[in-house]
């Protein structure tokens, strides 16, 4: 599977077009990783593919739904054409209702797609991947979580809940793969689309995504105990 004398590590970032996921690739591959890239709209993905490639690494940005089982597959197989998987990145993320709605009034039908993508398709892409991670000298996951899955927030009770199951299995998942890095990780506010969907009349200010960057970066070089981590504690000292 090698292709050059020299093997660089190799992540899977779903929702990696903009905001979290654009800003972890970046760092990433400004250190050299090969990346594998997904999202939904194809024009934006394919920007921000060659923006990334200009670092010189190695770039395979693919469209699609991370609910689609085929398209999993495809990420899976893509990183195995550069040598394997050494971290996955679960970013990929659901409101199920924009803007965010009281329980009373949640489309069930917004609800499950929230769980399909941010629980179903997250574990999805984590069966599909596990047998390279395993063969990875230092294989991680990260999953992408949220306050609201730890408080209860009004309107945020059915991505909460998605998140808050996300947490769960990311924690599991530590206990079951020991090898491995597990971390569910709360990055806080930031000024993404995703929030400014699921509040579109909040005008406070954000902080950018890349702010958040540093903490996931902490956790690569220092590969603490397997667990649910702040981006805020983890940049405490940084």
């Amino acid at each position: 599977m090698d292709e050059g004398t020299c093997v660089m590590p190799v992540a899977i970032i779903t929702g990696a077009s903009k905001g979290l996921g654009r800003a972890l690739a970046e760092a990433l591959a400004a250190r050299g990783w090969d990346l594998v890239l997904d999202a939904r709209t194809a024009e934006v993905l394919a920007r921000t593919e060659a923006a990334l490639a200009a670092h010189g690494t190695r770039v395979t940005a693919l469209p699609g739904d991370v609910t689609d089982p085929a398209h999993r597959s495809g990420l899976v197989a893509a990183a195995w054409k550069y040598g394997g998987v050494d971290l996955l990145v679960n970013n990929a993320s659901a409101l199920g209702a924009e803007p965010l709605a009281r329980l009373e009034g949640l489309s069930l039908e917004g609800l499950r797609r929230a769980l399909e993508v941010n629980v179903v398709a997250a574990l999805g892409l984590v069966q599909e991947a596990l047998p390279l991670l395993r063969e990875s000298e230092a294989g991680a996951v990260i999953a992408v979580s949220s306050d609201a899955a730890a408080e209860a927030y009004e309107t945020w009770g059915g991505y909460g809940a998605s998140k808050a199951a996300l947490d769960h299995l990311a924690a599991v998942l530590g206990e079951e793969e020991p090898a491995l890095r597990v971390w569910a990780v709360d990055p806080g506010d930031m000024a993404t689309d995703l929030y400014a969907a699921a509040v579109p009349d909040d005008e406070e200010p954000r902080p950018d995504p890349a702010s958040v960057v540093p903490a996931f970066l902490r956790l690569l070089d220092e590969r603490p105990a397997s667990g649910r981590y702040g981006a805020p504690s983890l940049l405490e000292g940084r």
